[in-house]
């Protein structure tokens, strides 16, 4: 693969983490540079994993991981979004929002980087330097997913409630849009 196409891999598998640390920092509305580079850093390292994950699968398990891999990613993203919503307009109006626990973090990471261990597994079929893309894609998500968090900062200065409800409509959407994709190529 060539320097660009690399790239362009890379920004396109970290944009759906772009759009869930933007909704996080939104929720959170204050969350300080380090919260954003560790939430940046653990969506970064989930999205690089996922790639070797699936390129390790291969050939033999690629058919597994395609026939669930859209219901996993809907539903983990569906959760985190309804849950975003719901506490957006259950919580009081002056009250920031909690950090999300790492534990959320870890769900919302491996919900929106399922897709690239799906590109791994396709990767599989070429002769690249697996390592080297996966990097690229660790990288990527993580410079976009600090900034979406720090975004997310701004937009829920000014637009708090409607902007986390915003967010976790996107990972609805993002979950629903993965599940469509996967359902409209059978």
């Amino acid at each position: 693969m060539s320097p660009i196409s690399i790239g362009v891999l890379a920004i396109s598998m970290s944009i759906d983490a772009f759009i869930a640390s933007v909704g996080k920092g939104a929720a959170m509305r204050r969350p300080s540079l380090s919260h954003a580079l560790r939430t940046g850093a653990i969506f970064g390292v989930v999205e690089a994993i996922t790639p070797l994950v699936g390129w390790a699968a291969g050939v033999a398990a690629s058919r597994y991981v395609a026939a669930v891999d859209h219901w996993i990613a809907f539903c983990l993203l569906a959760a985190v979004g309804v849950r975003m919503v719901l506490e957006a307009w259950t919580r009081e109006e002056e009250q920031d929002a909690a950090p999300l626990s790492l534990w959320t973090t870890v769900v919302t990471a491996v919900g929106t980087s399922l897709d690239a261990m799906a590109v791994g597994v396709s990767l599989a079929f070429l002769h690249v330097n697996i390592f080297l893309i996966a990097f690229a894609i660790g990288a990527a998500t993580m410079v976009m997913s600090s900034t979406g968090m720090l975004a997310g900062r701004f937009l829920g200065q000014r637009f708090g409630r409607i902007a986390e409800t915003f967010g976790g409509c996107a990972l609805c959407g993002l979950g629903a849009w993965i599940l469509f994709e996967h359902l409209t190529a059978a």
